[in-house]
Parts: C-alpha cells; structure tokens; sequence
C-alpha cells in the first residue's frame, strides 16, 4: 500500500452549506478540529461517524457537472446504502437534492444531485 484515503474532496461554490447537506445525509460533525485542515469560509470538513472525512472547496466561477451531458461530465459521484429507497428519496429532496433519475435502477437505485450539482446515488442494500 502506497497511501490511505484522508478523503474526498468536493469543490463547490458554498463549503458550509454543501458541509450541512451531508451532514443531514450522513451525520457526523461538521468542521471538527483536525490538525491536517484549517477550516475557513473556502474549506469546510464532515467527519462521519464510519470515519470517512468529506471536506468541501471553494472553487471561484464553480461549474456543476451536468449529469449525462459529457461536455461537464460528472467527474466522480458517491454511492450511499439505503434500506429505504423511497424515504431516502423524500429525506435527500428535503435537504436540497434534486432527481437526475430515478428510473435508471428502478428499485435498485437513483441518481440525484446535491445542492451544489455533485451527482450521487442512493443504493438500496
């Protein structure tokens, strides 16, 4: 093993906000002290409680990807277990997600977007 995942980086036009939506998704403390990180308006963390660390990035004249469109493909995405893919949908769209499809796994799984255009999906496990 060359390295260990620290974690996933999301650019974005507002850190804090995009930091709170995953939150809600998938709790965990939103900008924990941690001495790899100064946390500032263009940089905020979420440590979840499985360990994964999400941090978030300001990008000056952010572009979302436009999910199929491969002229601003999606560039990564997350997938994230459900039991529930239908609560899920409902608690995801409360928070500020937005449907990109929800036809494409049927009741497998869904494509969504986050507030700042990131696509991810909801799995049914």
């Amino acid at each position: 093993m060359i390295a260990g995942l620290q974690c996933v980086v999301l650019d974005c036009s507002h850190p804090a906000e995009l930091a709170e939506f995953y939150q809600a998704l998938l709790g965990g403390a939103v900008n924990q002290r941690d001495r790899r990180w100064a946390l500032s308006d263009d940089w905020a963390t979420l440590h979840t409680s499985s360990g994964l660390v999400l941090a978030f990035q300001r990008a000056v004249d952010y572009q979302p990807p436009r999910w199929p469109d491969p002229t601003r493909p999606q560039q990564f995405h997350l997938d994230f277990g459900v039991a529930d893919l239908d609560r899920a949908q409902e608690q995801v769209l409360a928070l500020g997600a937005t449907v990109l499809d929800d036809r494409a796994g049927g009741q497998v799984w869904r494509i969504y977007a986050d507030p700042a255009g990131h696509p991810f999906c909801l799995v049914r496990h």
